[in-house]
């Protein structure tokens, strides 16, 4: 068993499919189609999302755990999967409404869903996988 009181992180692993338009209202069309090119599909396009959430903490004595992965899945899957999910996140998320629904935007609405909802430990990260070799993370409000 360690010594002291190490910070582990641990984390899980969810996918959604969903579709978005970038699309800033105060442009015009043309700027709009310069800045966001093909994401700018007036009928939106769409993405097979990978998200990874991130939680840090201390392993409980009793448990040896940071916090029981399940809980961690069963709400990834209830706050973030099933709201997320086969969604037009410009048009069917009420956490992403009036905001450009970037992989950046994204994740922060994660975190803010997630953020009071993790019983052990404390959030650490959101990773937003918006393809293969696209993704961002967000870390709150802390410096990097």
């Amino acid at each position: 068993m360690p010594s002291g009181n190490p910070t582990v992180y641990i984390t899980r692993k969810g996918h959604f499919s969903a579709s978005h338009r970038l699309f800033n209202r105060q442009w015009s069309n043309d700027r709009n189609q310069e800045v966001f090119g093909k994401c700018n599909n007036p009928n939106g396009h769409g993405h097979n999302y990978e998200v990874e959430v991130t939680v840090a903490g201390s392993i409980g004595p009793d448990t040896g755990m940071v916090m029981d992965l399940k809980k961690l899945a069963d709400l990834l899957d209830e706050e973030v999967l099933e709201r997320f999910d086969h969604k037009h996140l410009n048009h069917d998320v009420e956490a992403l409404k009036g905001v450009i629904p970037t992989a950046e935007n994204i994740a922060i609405v994660i975190w803010k869903i997630l953020s009071d909802r993790i019983p052990d430990g404390r959030l650490f990260s959101v990773k937003l996988y918006e393809s293969g070799n696209n993704f961002v993370e967000y870390r709150g409000d802390r410096t990097a």
